[in-house]
């Protein structure tokens, strides 16, 4: 771990716990002097009121209830502050946690295992301790989406060269991505799909709200009041005139009650999340970009540099309307709003007004926030990893691949053990060895570093260049139950899905690791031989992993296709001593028999 990076993660961590004890003793004093005031008020107050003078009593109350909104508006405003420092102090401690070995407070995943995956399943993709796991930063159930579907489905060279020089942008500034996280961490205690909610409503046919005739009586009837209520200073008929008016429109109201709350249903009570949002929009706005594929997102394509209004402030706009709109709520304030102002037809025009506005352009910028928390999640990789090195992705269809130093990146690199392979004069590579000596960690360890790259991650390597490839994995064979599978069925299943994507897709890479375990072992080398030799035949590129040492014998017979590599030990008095090094050759030691030793069966005997 780069100190710098560890630094500025405990430098976040330090200043967001000063100023949350900072805040919070504000928050406090201002609580003390609200109760102060309703003490203090109430007496001078009840004082006033003893002089009987109505001008007097009615000066003193609203200025007492005018500091007491000013006090209550002032703590709002730093408990608003004191949850912001909370949430950075949330995602710096995540990182630093994530560092230590602990789960962090994003997703793992687990939502999107699918063993029928071509690979997901073997590499650890997805749940507890995964890859996913230990790149996702995203908040939101889209942000989620977007991450894992980079992480399975193979991409286009220049889609991934895109993300690549976007996720390079963002490592430059790991500041801006913590705050930004920051902003957008109030998602995760959100139980709601909010882009699907929001989408759902805009997309709901309009509502036959009033004419235009109701808009126009809206906007003059507060006048038509007031004028009403000065000229009863003068003419107190006038007064029973706005008295009148009033009523008319509690009337109005009531009788429009159903269809106002059609049009805030679904989106009802969600204002301060709307802002919420728009304040992560904003971070996003205000920030200079070069990367072709931030350049092209709708959501900075607005704001003062363009005619259109900001994303951000359209956002807090709906926000703000939605909140004046939920007001109603409350039937005492509901009853005066309404009645002097005809408050819920004037929020629900402006509403049905942002809607026309806007409708289009939503779902497109939530999907841009999400694809920016996906690749702010993948420049955390990078910034958390620095030895880590940007992978070459090689254009043209021709099977390609060559390391330096591959480490597998779920292993920590004080434990890990690197390896250099390079897919040059073979296109299968067989690889024997002992149990335990590293073949089924070696084939993750490829796979792994595969769906980094073309994913447009780094990777755990010095170099790593690649060509893009479709690949599929035969590792972890499970029996079920439920469908009624045995394991050599399961095996069987998993084997023809192999075959026939490496018959029909050209690009494909496959990853195959001690195939056949269900059956003998007469019948587990002929089909395996037989296998390989399909996949030969279909012109198959790829890494067999196995214990049979016959196999090693195809190299003869396909010489300049397959190449027998290998994993062995070393036993000094006694010990085996593990390497985890890959080689040239077919292994010559196996330790099976040691093992068995080790927890007492002698097979000799």
């Amino acid at each position: 771990m780069d100190i710098p990076i560890l630094t500025l993660y405990q430098e976040k961590l330090s200043v967001a716990k000063t100023e949350i004890d900072r805040l919070e003793s504000l928050s406090n004093r201002y609580s003390i002097a609200r109760l102060v005031l309703i003490i203090l008020g109430g007496a001078i107050i009840f004082m006033v009121v003893q002089t009987e003078l109505v001008w007097l009593t009615l000066l003193t109350s609203f200025i007492v209830l005018l500091i007491f909104i000013g006090l209550v508006a002032k703590q709002s405003k730093l408990d608003k502050q004191k949850e912001d420092r909370e949430d950075e102090l949330l995602v710096a401690q995540n990182e630093l946690d994530h560092i230590e070995g602990k789960d962090g407070i994003y997703n793992d995943g687990s939502q999107f295992i699918n063993d029928k995956h071509p690979y997901s399943s073997d590499l650890d993709l997805f749940g507890q301790k995964s890859l996913y796991h230990k790149i996702n930063r995203t908040a939101t159930p889209e942000g989620n989406n977007i991450l894992a579907t980079w992480l399975s489905d193979t991409s286009v060279r220049d889609n991934i060269l895109l993300r690549q020089e976007a996720v390079k942008e963002l490592v430059e500034d790991p500041s801006w991505c913590l705050n930004t996280l920051a902003r957008l961490v109030f998602s995760l205690k959100e139980k709601r799909d909010f882009k699907s909610m929001l989408i759902n409503y805009l997309n709901k046919s309009y509502y036959d709200f009033g004419n235009k005739t109701l808009q126009l009586y809206t906007k003059l009837s507060p006048w038509f009041i007031l004028g009403f209520l000065l000229l009863s200073t003068f003419f107190s008929m006038f007064l029973q005139i706005a008295v009148f008016l009033i009523a008319i429109n509690v009337l109005l109201t009531l009788g429009y009650a159903r269809k106002v709350t059609l049009v805030a249903e679904g989106i009802g009570k969600t204002g301060n999340l709307l802002k919420r949002f728009g304040r992560a929009f904003a971070i996003i706005e205000n920030r200079e970009w070069y990367s072709k594929l931030f350049c092209e997102m709708l959501l900075l394509k607005s704001g003062n540099k363009n005619s259109q209004p900001a994303i951000s402030k359209t956002i807090e706009e709906l926000g703000i309307l939605i909140n004046k709109l939920d007001y109603r709520l409350n039937i005492f304030v509901s009853m005066f709003l309404n009645g002097f102002l005809l408050w819920d037809f004037r929020q629900v025009f402006a509403i049905i007004k942002w809607r026309k506005s806007h409708q289009y352009e939503m779902a497109q910028v939530f999907d841009d926030l999400s694809t920016m928390e996906a690749l702010i999640s993948i420049s955390l990789l990078k910034i958390n990893n620095p030895s880590w090195s940007w992978p070459i992705i090689l254009s043209g269809h021709e099977h390609r691949f060559q390391a330096k130093e591959l480490g597998h990146p779920l292993i920590s690199p004080t434990v890990s053990v690197v390896n250099d392979y390079t897919l040059v004069d073979h296109r299968i590579a067989l690889i024997t060895g002992s149990n335990m000596a590293g073949k089924s960690t070696f084939l993750r360890t490829v796979g792994a570093n595969v769906v980094l790259a073309l994913c447009g991650a780094p990777v755990y390597a010095k170099e790593l260049h690649l060509s893009v490839m479709n690949l599929v994995t035969y590792m972890r064979i499970r029996d079920s139950l439920n469908e009624s599978t045995s394991t050599f069925k399961a095996e069987l299943n998993r084997l023809e899905m192999i075959l026939q994507v490496v018959s029909t897709i050209k690009n494909t890479f496959f990853l195959v690791d001690e195939m056949l375990r269900g059956t003998n072992s007469v019948d587990k080398y002929l089909g395996s031989k037989a296998v390989i030799e399909k996949l030969i035949k279909d012109g198959g590129v790829g890494i067999v992993a196995t214990h049979d040492l016959q196999l090693a014998r195809l190299e003869e017979e396909y010489q300049n296709y397959l190449k027998n590599y290998h994993f062995d030990i070393q036993v000094i008095d006694g010990e085996m001593l593990f390497d985890y090094q890959l080689k040239e050759g077919a292994c010559t030691i196996f330790n099976a028999s040691m093992l068995l030793k080790k927890i007492g069966i002698d097979i000799s005997v």
